[in-house]
């Protein structure tokens, strides 16, 4: 894609001037760059703090298995919402 820009002179004599240095074009360094740019301004991804609780018991409440999700969640919830 072609575009135009303004670029400070010596920003661009210097830019030449590597381009020449590394036997290539004043396009590939531009493109390289701008990538490095990009790629250096992505934010970090944020973390999240979490805090966590132990409570005291023996496991599971009596009746209840480990796979049956479903009703887990059930009691998790029940009285909540609608």
């Amino acid at each position: 894609m072609k575009t135009t820009i303004d670029i400070a002179d010596e920003v661009l004599r210097k830019a030449k001037r590597l381009a020449a240095k590394r036997n290539t074009t004043l396009k590939v360094v531009v493109e390289e760059a701008l990538i490095e740019a990009i790629a250096r301004s992505k934010e970090p991804a944020s973390t999240l703090a979490v805090q966590t609780h132990t409570f005291e018991g023996r496991g599971l409440a009596k009746g209840l298995e480990w796979d049956d999700w479903s009703r887990i969640r059930d009691l998790a919830y029940e009285g909540r919402g609608s």
